[in-house]
């Protein structure tokens, strides 16, 4: 396989996302990445990741302060490549239980929910995703999830599902924008191999 571009690779930061460990990855796949500090670096960019550690409202605030919540909303509804990890992909919806009031990007439509109490939250550790048939980035595996919250569907959307209690969604994609409720950056060859085909899409 070839080696992604390392030209572009723009990471997010939030103020509540591990960014270490999600350039740690992109650096093991031999790819430069940068920080976003201006929305218009959003607005250039060829490729966009934002990283997921933290809540819903946390993760929408520091988007908001920076004023990135406008080109990402544009970027994600155009399809453009877009990598988004933990409640990077939570906040592309309209809301969520865990944040009351906050809006999030609404760029699918429905609301975030908590796992179902018969089960042990939050979820940590490793699960298998199994992809519905089309997904051009999301194959199956295991993958490490980090997660009390989730969806059920993705109207629109090629989506991969996982167990916890009950089906929700661990993945899904939408043109080049792929989302992942799972850590792509700690799930080992599986995680790195989802963000080189993306890297490569």
């Amino acid at each position: 396989m070839a080696t992604p571009s390392a030209s572009d690779a723009l990471i997010l930061p939030t103020g509540t996302a591990n960014l270490a460990s999600v350039e740690a990855a992109f650096q093991k796949l031999g790819v430069r990445t940068r920080r976003a500090s201006t929305p218009l670096e959003i607005e250039a960019a060829s490729r966009v990741v934002l990283p997921g550690v933290g809540t819903f409202g946390a993760t929408m605030a520091g988007l908001e302060a920076k004023g990135f919540t406008e080109p990402m909303a544009e970027r994600v509804k155009a399809g453009r490549p877009t990598l988004t990890m933990c409640v990077g992909l939570q906040v592309l919806f309209e809301a969520s239980e865990e944040s009351p009031g906050v809006k999030g990007l609404g760029m699918v439509d429905g609301t975030v929910g908590r796992f179902p109490s018969d089960v042990s939250v939050p979820q940590f550790g490793w699960n298998k995703v199994e992809p519905e048939d089309g997904c051009r980035y999301l194959k199956a595996g295991y993958a490490y999830f980090a997660n009390s919250f989730r969806v059920q569907s993705a109207s629109g959307c090629k989506t991969a599902v996982a167990q916890h209690g009950e089906p929700f969604v661990a993945a899904f994609e939408h043109g080049d924008v792929v989302a992942c409720q799972f850590h792509p950056e700690l799930s080992g060859a599986f995680g790195l191999a989802l963000i080189r085909r993306w890297l490569e899409g």
